[in-house]
Parts: structure tokens; C-alpha cells; sequence
């Protein structure tokens, strides 16, 4: 079990995550460019979204496309200790599309969500290992296809949202249009400081966070074990 002294160490020294200015992510582009916002400040760590992701995708147990970590940093204000939300980034330049032999993985044309093709999937599972956000759930026995986070595309179908939206009593995940001016995400996008993890990597993450304090370092959030919480 994590306790405040090692998870204090982690924060000690840290790069910062990267301020996306939002003039770059308002740019405007053909089609929609759906996204999700997490505001950390209000993310409770319930566990709700991991919950109703695996119930309505029938996730594979130990296999769920999101997860929660607890972080503790120290901050100008003192100790800070947040609940981190994490899946599949639907990055602009994601590698794991880079990576498939197959072209089962790729980025819609209409949306920008990435998905999996599973028909032309082969299960070689060498997208796990390109993902720098360790979003992939891989199947050890190289059965069935990696399980990762598709916004719930049945659910976008039927004018719904994606699961863990829906549940999160908190209301820390907000889904939308980045290129509608008046949508939610939008709007927030607009009127906060917007980081994005792993800015190096190139992938250009659609997955954006708010509230994070500074010092924080991206990486060692990402590798925190999501059953390792400080209670």
C-alpha cells in the first residue's frame, strides 16, 4: 500500500505536465473532434465510471478501460491528494494506429474517436506495448483483442453519452464537440488552464485535465498502481 511519504517522494523533483493552449485545441477542423475533460477537483475517486464502463462493455474481469488512481503532491497550498482518471487518450497522432499490421486500430474520419475493428483484429496485442498512456488492457493469452476505452460508440449512436459521463456522480468528466464553440467541453476548454499528459510523446492526447496542481509529473501519475489507494 502506498502511503503519503512514498507518494510525496513521487511528486519531489517532477517535470510539470504541459499547459495546451486552448486557442490550439479551439482550432477549428473538419467534422466533430470529440473529447473529455476531466476536472480533478471534482472527481470523488467513487469508482462509479470504472464500474458502468466494465457493466455496459462487458469488460473482461481486470481488464477495465478506465481507471482511477489516487496522487498525493505537495503544492504551494500544502498536501494535495486527487483522484486521476485514466483511459484511452484518442490522441491525434495515436501509436497504436502506427503500430497495427493489421489496420484493426484506427482514428474514425467523422470524430476522432479511436476504435478497434474486431473482425480484423488479430490479437497480437503490439498496440499495448505503443501505448505510452498504458491505456490497453492486454489479453494475456492473446485471445481476444486488447480492451480499451471507444467512448461508448453504440451508446454516441443513440444520442446518449458515453457510460462513465452518465455516472459520475461528481460530474468531473464532461464529453463533447471541440470544434462546437457552444458545447461543454468547449466551453471549459476555453475558461481553464488545460493540461495534457505525456506531451513528448507526440500522440496529442484528446483526453484533457483541469485542476491539476503544478509540480505534477505526468509519468509517474500514469505508472501509480490504480488498486494502491491510500485510504
Amino acid at each position: 500500500m502506498l502511503d503519503r511519504r512514498s507518494l510525496l517522494k513521487m511528486a519531489a523533483g517532477s517535470a510539470a505536465l504541459t499547459l495546451i493552449p486552448s486557442t490550439s485545441l479551439l482550432a477549428q477542423t473538419q467534422g466533430k473532434r470529440m473529447a473529455m475533460v476531466f476536472d480533478v477537483r471534482r472527481c470523488t475517486g467513487c469508482l462509479s465510471c470504472s464500474v458502468s464502463c466494465s457493466i455496459e462493455n462487458q469488460v473482461p474481469e481486470g481488464r477495465a478501460r478506465t481507471r482511477v488512481t489516487q496522487s498525493s503532491m505537495e503544492t504551494a497550498d500544502g498536501v494535495a491528494t486527487l483522484a486521476v482518471p485514466n483511459q484511452c487518450n484518442h490522441c491525434d497522432k495515436p501509436s497504436c494506429v502506427e503500430v497495427c499490421p493489421k489496420n484493426a486500430t484506427y482514428k474514425r474520419e467523422e470524430d476522432g474517436i479511436v476504435v478497434i475493428d474486431y473482425d480484423k483484429c488479430i490479437h497480437c496485442q503490439r498496440c499495448v506495448k505503443a501505448c505510452p498512456y498504458g491505456a490497453r488492457r492486454k489479453d494475456p493469452k492473446y485471445k481476444t483483442a486488447p480492451e480499451k476505452c471507444n467512448f461508448c460508440v453504440h451508446r454516441l449512436q443513440q444520442g446518449l453519452l458515453p457510460a462513465c459521463v452518465e455516472t459520475c456522480i461528481g460530474e468531473a468528466r464532461v464529453f463533447g464537440d471541440l470544434n462546437d464553440p457552444n458545447s461543454e467541453v468547449a466551453k471549459l476548454v476555453r475558461d481553464n488552464r488545460v493540461y495534457g499528459m505525456l506531451p513528448d510523446s507526440g500522440n496529442l492526447p484528446s483526453i484533457l485535465y483541469i485542476g491539476l496542481p503544478q509540480p505534477s509529473d505526468d509519468k509517474k501519475i500514469l505508472k501509480l498502481n490504480h488498486l494502491e489507494w491510500q485510504r
